[in-house]
């Protein structure tokens, strides 16, 4: 596997006998990019995929300080939004003529945190025609480790450590599986603003800052020191940073031990104040946050008894590369958490299977009239979300659909970003009941109209197979009449007649649609809706 160094142009035209030759040999090659919108700076990786090898072309790097931004009430200010649309306009750039699927966004602490992030994703759609995920902390952190694991693959078991700006991932895994995951909410700019508010560097402050850092893992620690690692890596910019300047003090083999960063904070309090640092190493642009970085890790360090740890190149970004690729050939993580969340909940695999059947059945009927496309990753997660609509039920019956969004709303769900999970707790709470459509949220990734359609086709697959019998598959055709107003109809003329309890519930349907300004319409064949009490 090979990558090239560092690179802020674009890369010249491979004329290499080498690229000649692959042409010459119809190898496919597919261009693919990950862009990584960190607290501190955004990142982006493009790489070519070449028969079975993913190949690094170029990075880029621009510090945003997208972080800073935020104020006290959790709002990203007018100015930050500025320089990260600035950014993303020069991203923009490198990425004309990529196709929707070959490019992959996230979004990582600062819009997870901001209240009007989706303002910001918004503009930036308007710029940069790829769509934003805002994926949670515990998927950033497989990602980090899935990008390490990648380019360093010498040791088996591994600690990896990630310091951003707004959080801090951990994750101790074997091979290219995260068995251990956490993201903490403490990174270099919030503890620069918390820390070193006064911009002084004085052993005090380094104090705090590290005992606060060991206190945001107590909880974590005798797990991970009980599970063990062969190998501890830092990725990203802080410890990228810090190695650097290692190197520039003297430790050339650039190994960072607790030792050495005791000796770094000694030489940063030298200086009085974090404007005043000069050392060999430190970049003008690291500098506003480096002594926070120094302190987050020797917390991490002394919580953790790490020996020492070395830099890995691999990130987020190359963990969201590589998974790309692995998506197109190989089998989909999404479904192994999906299926592995089903059986740990006891759900009815056989029913949840047959709802599944007639989900999709229904959406195929629909796609072209809810303006679903083809290859949409609504197909996957109405599935998924057919598959797990019964999660809630080893809480309780009682409000179950409530219980079933709660958990996958904030399960870890390895694979899914946040708006994904999002999608498919909304189908689960609008499975059954009133549809008090007020507490639908908002959507960034998709259309709400196609939302609301996959919770009618939810509803429907549900409900044709209450009664949980072996029996097949009703034929079951569904005609839109308009966007609000849809019509069951079967060939069986009898069908209705046949499944009474069926046509209660149809019924009783027909009433909750109606409260929500929809329209159910089935050709009942005379069967008396009133002959049920539905209320």
């Amino acid at each position: 596997m090979s990558k090239t160094n560092d690179a802020s142009s674009k890369q010249e035209p491979n004329t290499s006998l080498d690229a000649v030759s692959l042409e010459a040999a119809s190898v496919p090659i597919r261009n693919v990019a990950a862009i990584d919108l960190g607290s501190n700076s955004f990142h982006m990786v493009v790489a070519k995929v070449i028969g079975q090898e993913l190949q690094l072309v170029s990075r880029h790097k621009q510090r945003v300080r997208l972080g800073s931004g935020l104020d006290s009430q959790s709002n990203l200010s007018n100015s930050a939004m500025e320089r990260g649309l600035e950014c993303l306009a020069m991203f923009a750039e490198r990425l004309q003529g990529f196709e929707l699927d070959n490019v992959r966004i996230a979004a990582t602490h600062t819009l997870r945190q901001a209240n009007n992030a989706h303002i910001f994703i918004q503009r930036a759609r308007e710029i940069l025609p790829f769509p934003i995920e805002v994926i949670p902390g515990q998927e950033e952190a497989r990602l980090i480790y899935l990008g390490v694991a990648h380019t360093q693959p010498e040791s088996d078991s591994k600690l990896v450590v990630d310091i951003g700006g707004g959080s801090t991932e951990l994750i101790i895994g074997e091979g290219f599986e995260a068995k251990l995951v956490n993201s903490k909410q403490m990174g270099c700019v919030s503890f620069t603003h918390r820390y070193f508010a006064n911009n002084k560097l004085s052993s005090k402050n380094f104090a705090k800052a590290i005992i606060a850092a060991q206190q945001r893992l107590e909880s974590l620690a005798g797990q991970y020191k009980k599970q063990g690692w062969e190998a501890a890596l830092g990725s990203s910019g802080t410890i990228k940073a810090i190695k650097e300047v290692l190197i520039g003090l003297g430790y050339e083999d650039a190994i960072i031990t607790e030792k050495r960063l005791e000796h770094l904070i000694d030489t940063l309090c030298e200086h009085k104040a974090i404007e005043d640092i000069d050392i060999k190493g430190l970049t003008v642009e690291r500098q506003p946050v480096f002594a926070a970085g120094v302190a987050i890790l020797t917390g991490i360090f002394k919580a953790l008894s790490i020996k020492e740890m070395h830099f890995s190149d691999g990130a987020l970004r190359e963990g969201l590369l590589y998974e790309m690729e692995e998506r197109f050939q190989r089998s989909d993580i999404r479904m192994r958490t999906t299926e592995n969340l089903a059986l740990k909940h006891q759900v009815d695999l056989e029913h949840a299977a047959r709802v599944k059947g007639q989900a999709l059945e229904f959406i195929h009927q629909l796609q072209d009239s809810l303006g679903i496309k083809k290859k949409s990753q609504l197909f996957d997660l109405l599935s998924w979300s057919a598959l797990l609509h019964e999660v809630g039920l080893s809480i309780s019956f009682q409000g179950f659909h409530r219980h079933s969004a709660y958990i996958l709303k904030h399960t870890n769900m390895p694979g899914f970003n946040s708006e994904q999970q999002s999608v498919m707790a909304t189908l689960a709470r609008f499975q059954r009941k009133s549809l008090k459509l007020q507490e639908m949220p908002e959507f960034n990734l998709f259309k709400k109209k196609q939302i609301i359609g996959l919770v009618r086709i939810l509803r429907l697959a549900i409900l044709l197979n209450g009664q949980r019998n072996d029996a097949p598959l009703l034929d079951i055709k569904i005609d839109l009449v308009d966007k609000d107003h849809w019509k069951l109809s079967c060939d069986n003329p009898e069908w209705l007649t046949e499944n009474k309890l069926l046509a209660a519930d149809l019924a009783q349907e027909q009433e909750l649609w109606e409260q929500a300004d929809w329209q159910l319409d089935f050709n009942n064949n005379g069967f008396d809706n009133n002959s049920f009490d539905n209320k």
